[in-house]
């Protein structure tokens, strides 16, 4: 679809919108990434509600949408290319905000809470086996003639696979995080922190990389750095993963947020308790821990009954 022209929609739903973003922001920690896609979401449904309805939708008309029109405007974005997956992240946005308005202006929204999502195939990331996650990291350090930087790749990779870290979560590391204790305190999506167990192959890979580094170490820059000194980009890591997965010959799949799942995995695998794993990877609910983990069912069904004996 085209990006949605703001001037269609009226100032009290701009201002209502921008409300319940900074709400998100200062009560919720919303990432910045977060309020950017649901405002371009919300505006989106706006701005087709307004020439679906012939002029600007002030709140009292906005309350009055019903079945029939929200049908309109998901047929009419399916229409323009949007996809079922975009369309559903679409439609979890506008009911959030809905929600929201509803609360605070006291009508019934169900209109919009009931729209059911169009229903489309999860995608996730699948794990990989522990010899490959082990190949990966070796053959990473093979991708710089920089001992300093074939350094850095391979701590930023051990961290993604040996403590389950999110790529953001590992570069955004300070320098004042270092050298890294035993247990790391980690500030993950939603401004949610958690306690993650650092294992000495881990520590010792960001002291060979510290060691090397020929950028000095100062407390509130980035521990990991570029090249020049800056901070590193998460597409250099991309880079270097896949580089190293073409050469192991692994699929696509095979990509740093997959060192991360393949790390719950293999803990899972290990006879790891489903629930710790959760809190270590930071997930809001056990089930997606549970959909990023790759074991057989019988396995599963073992680790469940040793979490959760019968009485």
């Amino acid at each position: 679809m085209s990006a949605p022209d703001p001037t269609l929609i009226s100032p009290a739903a701009r201002d209502a919108l921008q409300t319940w973003l900074q709400g998100l922001s200062a009560l919720e920690g919303a990432a910045e990434n977060t309020l950017t896609a649901y405002r371009g979401d919300v505006v989106e449904f706006l701005a087709f509600m307004t020439v679906h309805f012939g002029g600007p939708q002030g709140l009292g008309a906005l309350a009055q949408i019903n079945t029939a029109d929200m049908r309109a405007w998901m047929a009419s974005a399916r229409a323009t290319g949007t996809g079922a997956r975009s369309l559903a992240r679409k439609l979890s946005a506008v009911k959030k905000f809905y929600a929201w308005l509803a609360a605070r202006e006291g009508f019934e929204p169900t209109a919009v809470l009931s729209t059911r999502s169009p229903k489309f195939q999860k995608k996730l990331p699948r794990p990989l086996d522990k010899d490959a996650a082990r190949a990966i990291i070796d053959t990473v350090e093979l991708q710089s003639d920089k001992d300093w930087v074939a350094a850095r790749d391979v701590a930023v990779v051990t961290l993604l696979y040996g403590c389950g870290l999110r790529i953001s979560e590992a570069l955004g590391l300070l320098g004042r995080d270092a050298p890294l204790p035993a247990t790391l305190r980690i500030t993950g999506k939603g401004s949610k922190e958690r306690m993650v167990p650092v294992l000495p192959v881990a520590r010792n890979a960001v002291d060979r990389y510290l060691r090397l580094c020929p950028h000095p170490q100062e407390a509130k820059a980035p521990l990991f750095r570029g090249v020049r000194g800056g901070a590193l980009p998460a597409r250099m890591i991309q880079g270097v993963v896949a580089d190293a997965r073409r050469q192991l010959g692994l699929p696509a799949s095979a990509t740093p947020h997959a060192m991360r799942h393949s790390f719950a995995t293999h803990l899972l695998e290990a006879g790891g308790d489903l629930r710790s794993i959760q809190e270590l990877l930071g997930h809001a609910s056990l089930s997606t821990t549970q959909a990023y983990t790759a074991v057989d069912t019988t396995h599963l069904m073992e680790v469940y009954a040793r979490s959760h004996p019968k009485a």
